[in-house]
């Protein structure tokens, strides 16, 4: 155990989608750093969140379309599912994207990777735990707080007694759940819920809002909850769970709803109400950094926090929970650490993809929120039952929504709910950070038959009037 602290140039806490690459870009730049993970490297992202999930999805897609064989005059025999090698096709992938991120960052000059549990003794010095229970003492002139955030566990009478899953535990299931409940309606709850669908599971989704997806239009929240009802995912919406209990393998969850209590039984319980930042074991108070009354750390457009040279990025900050925004609060804070410039989060554009099937892709300005904010608007909207090339594929579920400025026709924002709907979205978000009028989309050529052809008539659906 170390008593003296080692001095360095900069330290960041957490190996995130933000951590990481600040932590090269510093030491490239000769600053002696410090990259302080607690358990492995690459963040939420790679080990928990985006590329397993997403990696797991893709099975789900295979066998969903497999079972669809026929509508295609294909003839294939009985589909059957792996979990075993679906996990382990999952943790391949991991492991590779982790051992790459961890050899370029042990290749950087001027930076130490050091394993432990980090916490603040003082303004700028941290105290590093060990597993082994070895302790080292570390100073630094700049510290970047890139620890993320967990699972919430909701107060539920009986939950602590039971072995619910979460997001990560969820995906290391060895058999297929008998019938899998899910407290929550948002986007861990939908892509699980239909992944579990598509491998044969009974599913149930107990929402306590009135929509799936608060955050959405209502007419996109309805649209998901239609398509995963036609799944075969049974959805509870104004419902909130009072009390669980375990009896033998059997997992029972009284239900409060209109117009009363209902129990329901399952497997398995999946609890995706929620993420709480991994701030109450950083002794912030030490350093001076101040926290929200839910645990996330304040910093102002510059990603600076209360404490002098003190900054978050990521999750662990608050607000959209992305790993592309992650990626950007490194980019900030590289260009005005390293490049001088005066980079902020002010106006920046948050695009995100919940990845049911088909896709829902998002940027910018919903019509409820620009209707709040008193703005003159148009909507265009298009079924995707009218694209050519969803037609085409047999993929017509959903339908595209774009949010138009009425007097400036500068596109405010876009929901695109469908086949690829992240990647159409894209193509809408690049019109927005151009500042093309919505006009340049509709009279644009685009090749056909393409999803992206599609927006000639979407923008033209205002004109229209339909």
């Amino acid at each position: 155990m170390t008593t003296t602290a080692e001095q360095f140039d900069a330290v960041i806490i957490g190996s995130g989608q933000g951590g990481t690459p600040l932590s090269t870009a510093l030491a490239e730049a000769g600053m002696r750093t410090a990259l302080i993970e607690r358990k492995h490297v690459g963040g939420t992202c790679i080990n928990e969140g985006c590329t397993p999930t997403k990696t797991m999805v893709a099975s789900g897609r295979v066998a969903y379309l497999a079972r669809r064989a026929a509508d295609y005059g294909v003839r294939t025999g009985a589909i059957s599912i792996d979990l075993a090698k679906v996990r382990q096709r999952k943790r391949d992938i991991v492991e590779s994207f982790r051992n790459g991120i961890q050899a370029r960052i042990e290749k950087t000059a001027n930076l130490e990777l050091i394993f432990g549990d980090a916490s603040f003794t003082g303004p700028q010095t941290i105290a590093v735990r060990s597993q082994n229970g070895g302790q080292r003492l570390i100073s630094s002139g700049h510290v970047f707080i890139n620890a993320g955030t967990r699972a919430s566990k909701p107060q539920i009478d009986g939950l602590d007694e039971i072995p619910f899953l979460d997001n990560v535990s969820i995906m290391e299931l060895d058999a297929l759940p008998d019938h899998l409940l899910i407290l929550g309606g948002g986007y861990i709850a939908l892509e699980f819920g239909q992944l579990f669908r598509r491998f044969g599971s009974p599913v149930t989704i107990i929402q306590s809002a009135a929509q799936l997806l608060n955050r959405e239009d209502p007419d996109v929240a309805e649209e998901v909850t239609k398509i995963v009802r036609e799944d075969g995912i049974e959805v509870l919406l104004n419902a909130n769970a009072t009390h669980v209990e375990q009896t033998g393998k059997e997992i029972r969850l009284k239900v409060q709803s209109n117009p009363g209590t209902r129990t329901l039984s399952g497997s398995h319980l999946l609890v995706a109400t929620g993420r709480v930042p991994n701030s109450d074991t950083l002794n912030l108070s030490a350093a001076g950094v101040q926290t929200d009354k839910h645990g996330f750390i304040q910093v102002n457009d510059r990603l600076e926090t209360t404490a002098k040279n003190v900054y978050a990025l990521g999750d662990i900050k608050g607000g959209p929970a992305f790993t592309h925004i992650s990626y950007d609060d490194f980019r900030i804070i590289r260009s005005n650490l390293i490049e001088k410039k005066n980079a902020s989060t002010r106006n920046r554009m948050v695009p995100y993809t919940l990845f049911i099937d088909p896709q829902l892709g998002r940027v910018g300005f919903t019509e409820t929120e620009a209707r709040a904010q008193g703005r003159n608007i148009r909507v265009a909207k298009l079924p995707m039952s009218h694209v050519a090339r969803a037609l085409e594929v047999d993929e017509t579920r959903g339908f595209m929504k774009a949010i138009v400025d009425a007097e400036s026709s500068q596109i405010l924002g876009a929901a695109i709910l469908g086949i690829e709907g992240g990647e159409v979205m894209s193509a809408i978000e690049i019109a927005m950070m151009g500042k093309l009028p919505h006009t340049a989309l509709r009279d644009g050529t685009f090749a056909h038959p393409t999803l992206t052809e599609s927006l000639n008539n979407l923008f033209m659906s205002m004109d229209s009037g339909s």
